[in-house]
């Protein structure tokens, strides 16, 4: 369930992004999906799924941004940021996209070894005073098979997980059991060479605390996207797969922490 809420909260994270940079609106020249058949269904999952936020996870993460300095909160989300990168230079590779493997893996390269596993992003800095683009790329399963022409299928609202569709549901599952250093539950490709990492009393508070620091960074901008929407389902729905068609066509290369 851990992980799975992380999911849930990286997905709205997403649509937040979106908001903020004014890449989706309310307006009339924004084109809205109507691959959404389980309209119904999804609903339900959505109200019970903002029950369990309301509940749960906002308030935990209040309490995380109270006592959290922030200096040691952009290192947590430093470290987050770079075990993700296992997860981007993976699917780049899979993806035949060169660029992207490259930068991703020296991005993983230098913020592990010069950066302290990834709690300093050397890398971002390099790239922000230099003509190296090694900046953060977005790269997951779902793209992956968008790239190869698996069309998303009807959009679905998951337990937890949050905004989907039947494409990105497998590539969520492909990523956390064959991907994530933190999240692997077959292969262990990371893990079992990693001592520290194969063992369930440390993955799990590591994969707690990076649910509740996604979630922590949403607080800010929560208002402004209660204020925008009439509808929160519609608006966060028409959101997910404009961005996620933007992903897999690449027009959009890089992604904020």
């Amino acid at each position: 369930m851990i992980n799975s809420i992380r999911f849930n909260t990286t997905a709205v994270l997403m649509v937040l992004v979106i908001l903020l940079t004014g890449c989706a609106t309310t307006s009339n020249n924004v084109q809205r999906s109507t691959n959404d058949p389980l309209e119904s269904m999804n609903r339900a999952v959505f109200n019970f799924n903002e029950m369990v936020d309301n509940k749960v996870m906002e308030p935990v993460a209040r309490g995380y941004k109270m006592v959290m300095p922030d200096p040691l909160e952009m290192m947590i989300g430093n470290f987050f940021s770079n075990l993700n990168d296992v997860v981007v230079t993976t699917n780049a590779i899979l993806q035949l996209n060169p660029e992207a493997a490259l930068a991703s893996s020296t991005r993983l390269l230098i913020n592990t070894t010069f950066g302290v596993f990834g709690i300093i992003d050397i890398a971002s800095d390099i790239s922000a005073v230099s003509d190296i683009n090694i900046s953060k790329r977005n790269e997951d399963f779902g793209q992956t098979l968008g790239r190869y022409g698996v069309s998303s299928g009807p959009y679905i609202v998951l337990p937890f997980l949050g905004p989907s569709s039947l494409r990105d549901t497998v590539g969520i599952a492909v990523d956390s059991f064959f991907m994530d250093p933190v999240t692997q539950g077959i292969t262990g490709i990371f893990v079992n060479h990693v001592a520290y990492l194969n063992n369930v009393a440390v993955r799990t508070p590591i994969a707690s605390t990076r649910t509740i620091h996604n979630r922590a960074q949403l607080l800010d901008a929560e208002k402004t996207l209660e204020e925008a929407a009439l509808d929160k389902y519609e608006f966060m729905r028409d959101a997910y797969l404009q961005r996620r068609t933007s992903l897999i066509n690449n027009t959009d290369t890089k992604e904020g922490k």
